[in-house]
């Protein structure tokens, strides 16, 4: 465990932005992490870089966490719980339950990140979320060194939130997470309009059938980090109440949207931004993107502060054309 100074931290955020830590440490064992939290405790932590971006350099001492393994713990007949390190990319280990039949992932596959963030955001995608297959997770206290589980009640999760974006925030590291995942008579959850039109001809998907479709559908729509730096959904997607919905709808007809309660509908933010003429925008090497107007990205060269400005100026468009103050999902560092 090699402490090494004034490291760039572009290869290590999907933003590709270029800032400095002035100190990086790789966490390759549990050892490591009790080790370095018990003389460090102004920290920074990046897993897999796929939810922040990043403005400045970084003064704290950041922490690579990368925890490896999959464990295959207690199963029945019909159910089977996976452990699965925080620093095991989320992607493959979607594909890997996959090659084991292990269905209730397939949904999210080809999502950014590593498997130990992807609680904090409660990440989401074509009607599922983590804390549906969620069982635990194991976090180290900072300020103690010690290991605590918390279940999915513990958690708190909502929309692109939990428990560890709000009062627990900066106190705990996620090491592993355990999912709750189906061998047999799986719960497909194929009745979003995109995924239900790609497997229109198949009458009984299997859970590869249903991450191809999801893949073809996000490839389709979000540009790859590796060719072009982004962080995904960029802002959730807003939930009004019903009666600001009702004088939306009196104004613009076609407005889409979800019911979420008897007195709640969300919007999607990506249509939002489209109608107010941000889509494909360029600003320098910062922009939207041409296919998903809900994803800002790096074109090359665009530092944190000028996304953050064109994420800023989008809300300022939308609050005044909308009334509706878009919410950022992304960590702004």
């Amino acid at each position: 465990m090699k402490i090494q100074e004034n490291i760039s931290l572009k290869p290590f955020n999907t933003f590709g932005i270029d800032v400095y830590a002035k100190r990086f440490v790789t966490i390759n064992s549990l050892n490591d992490l009790k080790s370095i939290t018990s003389k460090e405790k102004n920290i920074f932590l990046m897993s897999g870089g796929s939810n922040m971006l990043l403005t400045k350099d970084i003064e704290n001492l950041v922490l690579q966490i990368n925890l490896k393994g999959i464990v295959v713990n207690d199963t029945d007949n019909d159910v089977v719980y996976v452990t699965a390190e925080a620093g095991e990319n989320w992607h493959e280990f979607v594909m890997w339950c996959i090659s084991q039949n292990y269905g209730g992932l397939e949904n999210l596959a080809l999502i950014p990140g590593n498997v130990g963030t992807c609680p904090i955001q409660n990440i989401g995608a074509y009607g599922v979320e983590i804390k549906d297959t969620f069982h635990q997770l194991e976090a180290l206290e900072i300020e103690t060194g010690k290991i605590k589980t918390f279940t999915n009640e513990v958690c708190d999760f909502g929309y692109r939130n939990s428990v560890f974006k709000n009062e627990l925030k900066g106190k705990y590291i996620i090491v592993n997470v355990t999912f709750k995942l189906t061998k047999r008579n799986h719960n497909f959850n194929i009745s979003y309009g995109a995924i239900s039109s790609t497997l229109k001809d198949i009458s009984k998907p299997t859970l590869q059938e249903i991450a191809n479709a999801v893949i073809a559908i996000r490839q389709s729509k979000l540009p790859d980090p590796r060719e072009i730096g982004n962080s995904g959904s960029f802002f959730k997607n807003p939930v009004i109440d019903l009666d600001s919905f009702q004088i939306l709808q009196k104004k613009y007809p076609e407005i889409p949207h979800y019911i979420v309660s008897e007195n709640e509908i969300k919007i999607p933010a990506g249509w939002l931004i489209e109608q107010c003429g941000f889509k494909g925008q360029r600003f320098g090497d910062a922009g939207v993107h041409q296919n998903q107007a809900l994803v800002l990205v790096n074109y090359g060269n665009a530092s944190g502060q000028e996304i953050l400005e064109l994420a800023q100026k989008i809300q300022q468009k939308i609050l005044e054309t909308y009334n509706i103050l878009l919410e950022i999902e992304v960590n702004i560092i």
